[in-house]
């Protein structure tokens, strides 16, 4: 019998910060809830032509959380390459505190911009977008894999919810 890991979305609508932030946050926590109860073989288990697992989702989004709030926003020296490639000699554990890692250091880069209108400290093709593109970007970025790893969790064990 599937498990279902359904929950309800943020009902934050306090103001524009704290809903963005509210709905980042939920998807993270979707993506992280993917993870769990899975062995190292099912977190690296590649179940579509593209290569994609649920621990290479996480790889490329703890990239995408340094590259746009690191990096882009903050400033930041950033080198990764967003590949969901994760060495076989990388442990599944320590893939996912990076991104645990990476999301609180963002949060705490937001909460320091503080501001939707914060501007980039590293331009994207000239432009010195806000904190509010990121935020929306990123929220994008991670449904978006979010749903993809929901796919995979399915696949492996049959359990479904967002």
């Amino acid at each position: 019998m599937a498990e279902t890991q359904r929950e309800p979305v943020p009902r934050v609508d306090t103001g524009e910060l704290d809903t963005a932030l509210a709905f980042l946050s939920f998807a993270r926590h979707c993506v992280l809830k993917k993870a769990e109860g899975l062995d190292e073989e099912q977190l690296r288990r590649v179940l579509v032509d593209s290569g994609t697992s649920i621990l290479g989702l996480v790889q490329h989004l703890t990239d995408a959380e340094r590259c746009w709030f690191g990096h882009h926003l903050a400033g930041r020296p950033w080198a990764g390459d967003f590949s969901m490639v994760v060495p076989a000699d990388r442990p599944a554990a320590d893939v996912l505190r990076d991104y645990r890692d990476a999301i609180e250091e963002s949060d705490r880069l937001i909460a320091a911009a503080g501001d939707p209108e914060a501007r980039f400290a590293i331009p994207v093709e000239g432009n010195h977008h806000t904190l509010r593109w990121v935020l929306a970007h990123m929220t994008g970025e991670t449904t978006r894999h979010a749903g993809h790893a929901d796919i995979l969790r399915e696949q492996i064990d049959g359990t479904t919810g967002r």
